[in-house]
């Protein structure tokens, strides 16, 4: 790896930059209280051509790779707009990955054009009450019939179900028992959410309430056979063949969340004057904001690794769990000490790092726990009995 500074890459975190700045904590904060969609954010950055980043030049976009697309997002949450910002570019920018890579060129003609300016909003379900991580245990079901399917079931955590038109919907065309292979009969398909057997409900949560995760029912909805995305029951190899690059754009989001705090953290620390001195000068404030710089510049690495491996079609599985795993136990670690260093105030929304904290929190949990991180290197790395 060649770790002198790209100016490709610098222009990208300056122009990020230049359009977040008309966006201060104070818009992200109003957007969180009133669960309201950050809509003149999404269009600004639509506008000046962000989100078709990594689309394929053929489609519209730019065509460039994990490492731009996760530099974009680190910025963006940096900004502090955090998972508010970020989740509501994350499935434009990456989300029809499946389609670049497996869908048919009808799709990719008629819908990459159209995430890549902004227009088409698309929303991904895979996640079931009972499911969780147990991907293929999904219960909801596509029947065939004439033309296309009928498909019935529910989703849990569809994030942008409220704005988007579309959704890829993972459902399940052959009966488990039928199948060989648990990974075998799930089929992916590109859904309309606009319709009357579809009902979408938002969850109640603790934080990045301006992008809304929803639980979605489908009752008999109608998908036809060209918004199928590739091979019938292909739809479980065709998801994991983006779970790598999901996770190095989580870990960079993260990784932006904690700069976020830690520059929070590290001006009150300077400008509050107690006992006629800064706190910041008392090494029980300092020594953990010093700890979390490190921290996250050690994930930082870990990200630019697995980033730099993916682009160039290396292996890069173990990589990027690390490095989601680092990056979001960094973040957490640096919006908590951001939280510590305000003391009483930084329970207050005054100062936005409750924010953070709340938004670093749900980094450890999604899109994979950090236990069933452990769980991959543990027998990848370590040759360990699978434990799941």
């Amino acid at each position: 790896m060649d770790f002198t500074p790209l100016e490709a890459h610098a222009l990208i975190r300056d122009g990020v930059r230049q359009i977040c700045r008309d966006f201060p904590d104070s818009y992200w904060s109003e957007c969180d209280e009133a669960h309201r969609f950050p809509w003149a954010f999404y269009e600004a950055m639509a506008a000046a051509g962000w989100l078709g980043i990594a689309t394929p030049e053929a489609y519209g976009g730019a065509g460039q790779g994990i490492t731009e697309a996760s530099i974009l997002l680190e910025e963006v949450a940096a900004s502090g707009a955090a998972m508010n910002g970020a989740s509501a570019l994350h499935m434009s920018i990456f989300g029809m990955h499946p389609i670049v890579r497996f869908g048919s060129e009808h799709l990719r003609r008629r819908f990459l054009p159209r995430v890549a300016t902004g227009d088409l909003h698309v929303a991904f379900g895979v996640t079931e009450p009972d499911a969780g991580s147990e991907t293929t245990q999904i219960a909801t079901f596509a029947r065939k019939v004439d033309g296309g399917y009928r498909v019935r079931g529910r989703k849990v955590w569809t994030s942008k179900a409220m704005e988007s038109e579309r959704v890829l919907l993972l459902v399940r065309t052959t009966p488990l028992e039928a199948c060989a292979r648990r990974s075998e009969g799930l089929t992916l398909l590109f859904a309309e959410l606009r319709r009357p057997e579809v009902d979408i409900r938002p969850i109640p949560k603790a934080g990045r309430n301006a992008v809304a995760s929803c639980e979605v029912a489908y009752d008999d909805l109608f998908v036809s056979d060209e918004d199928r995305v590739g091979d019938e029951g292909a739809g479980f190899r065709y998801l994991l063949s983006g779970l790598n690059a999901e996770r190095i754009l989580v870990a960079a989001e993260a990784l932006g969340i904690g700069r976020a705090a830690l520059r929070r953290a590290t001006e009150y620390a300077c400008g509050r004057v107690v006992f006629g001195r800064p706190i910041g000068q008392n090494q029980a404030v300092a020594f953990p904001l010093a700890e979390a710089r490190m921290r996250l510049d050690a994930a930082e690495l870990a990200i630019r690794e697995a980033s730099w491996r993916l682009d160039r079609g290396l292996d890069c599985g173990s990589q990027a769990n690390r490095a989601k795993w680092l990056a979001a136990d960094a973040a957490y670690a640096a919006a908590d000490a951001a939280v510590q260093t305000h003391g009483g105030f930084g329970y207050a929304r005054e100062y936005h790092v409750e924010r953070y904290w709340r938004e670093a929190r749900v980094m450890r949990l999604a899109p994979i726990s950090q236990e069933m991180v452990l769980n991959y290197v543990a027998e990848h790395d370590l040759n360990l009995p699978r434990a799941y």
